[in-house]
């Protein structure tokens, strides 16, 4: 199967764990805390099997690594060159809350880098997709179009991404450096999709993150011409330890 077509098959897949998270979010549902106090529902295991079972048949080949199925040890992780890299639902507390700002998120990852990915937002009809042979797109079903970053001088106006559930007093420093700020708040691997489609400049992310939540969006922001760093301007990575937590990293399409 070459790129565009396992890239069709897994926006429909994504679209249908989509459709099985929105039969639970429509309704009341239970809310779970793990270890880490971080919620889960009834709609992240639903999506999890969807998409667990939908790999299974699509890439029988190829690993996966979940959120809700991450008790993988490192000592099998470490041998993968390429795996799927999922989040059910990235932003369960904006789902919990009702504001539509969640999403699917489903990536492959060839050493450690994001090169084929769809975020789908249920709750607001629109799916983002990227593969590296193909480029980045935005769907809403009925129209398509392709995501092209234009890179932009650090002067004037700069339009910063916050987090909707973590405001960060590092974030307010970071902003310091720019002239005028527009502040863009929104959950989920939205952020990232953000600069990808030129609605924001920046997503400087200095706070926790699992490599679950950005693997995705990730890989539709790069792949749209964006760059996505750690602070010190390296490339953010995957699978090269053995905790899943992401360093802070930079999502940016101003010019340096």
């Amino acid at each position: 199967m070459n790129q565009t077509e396992l890239l069709e098959e897994i926006l429909i897949l994504a679209r249908q764990a989509g459709s099985a998270i929105m039969g639970i979010y429509e309704k009341d549902f239970n809310v779970e805390y793990k270890a880490d106090e971080s919620p889960v529902t009834d709609a992240d295991l639903a999506a999890h099997k969807v998409i667990a079972n939908g790999l299974a048949h699509l890439t029988p080949d190829i690993p996966v690594l979940s959120e809700e199925s991450a008790d993988i040890s490192w000592d099998i992780r470490q041998t993968w060159t390429r795996y799927w890299l999922v989040d059910p639902i990235d932003g369960t507390k904006e789902f919990i809350k009702k504001n539509g700002e969640f999403t699917v998120n489903i990536a492959l990852i060839e050493n450690g880098k994001p090169i084929l990915a769809v975020v789908d937002a249920p709750a607001l009809g629109v799916s983002y997709l990227a593969a590296e042979a193909i480029g980045a797109f935005k769907d809403r079903g009925d129209e398509r179009i392709e995501l092209k970053v234009t890179t932009k001088p650090n002067k004037g106006l700069i339009r910063v991404v916050g987090s909707r559930s973590h405001p960060s007093p590092d974030l307010a420093e970071f902003v310091k450096r720019f002239d005028e700020v527009e502040m863009v708040s929104k959950g989920s691997s939205l952020k990232l999709c953000l600069v990808a489609e030129g609605s924001a400049d920046i997503y400087p992310r200095l706070g926790p993150t699992c490599e679950w939540d950005t693997g995705a969006g990730h890989a539709i922001a790069e792949i749209a011409g964006a760059k996505v760093t750690k602070l010190d301007g390296s490339p953010l990575l995957y699978n090269t330890k053995d905790e899943y937590l992401n360093p802070y990293f930079v999502v940016s399409v101003i010019e340096e």
